[in-house]
């Protein structure tokens, strides 16, 4: 084990993983916020931060087949959501690479 690098966030608005609560994501990298998630309303986000990513899987969600990582926090190992790698429709493409982070596992703090 070694030492723990945190990657603080600027800006007015960052979500923060609720149970430890490390900054996760800037407002400003959301891109929407009408998907759901396993435990709701979710956001896709263009970049997250203090992040470490479970093992790739094939996955049919709602929009069809994709390709994703579970997302935990880095800190104290909570899931947050998940990363598209690869989407198999071509209008799902946009996602490749995004973040999904679940609204029941973030806080949003105004600083």
């Amino acid at each position: 084990m070694g030492l723990l690098f945190v990657e603080t966030l600027p800006g007015p608005k960052v979500f923060k993983c609720s149970c430890c609560k490390v900054d996760s994501a800037s407002h400003d990298a959301i891109i929407s916020k009408d998907f759901n998630g396993r435990f709701g309303r979710a956001y896709l986000f263009n970049s997250a931060v203090n992040i470490s990513l479970g093992p790739t899987e094939d996955r049919h969600l709602l929009t069809g087949l994709h390709t994703v990582n579970d997302i935990y926090c880095s800190c104290c190992q909570q899931i947050l959501g998940w990363r598209y790698e690869k989407a198999y429709d071509e209008s799902q493409k946009y996602k490749e690479g995004k973040f999904i982070l679940e609204k029941a596992r973030m806080l949003k703090e105004g600083r």
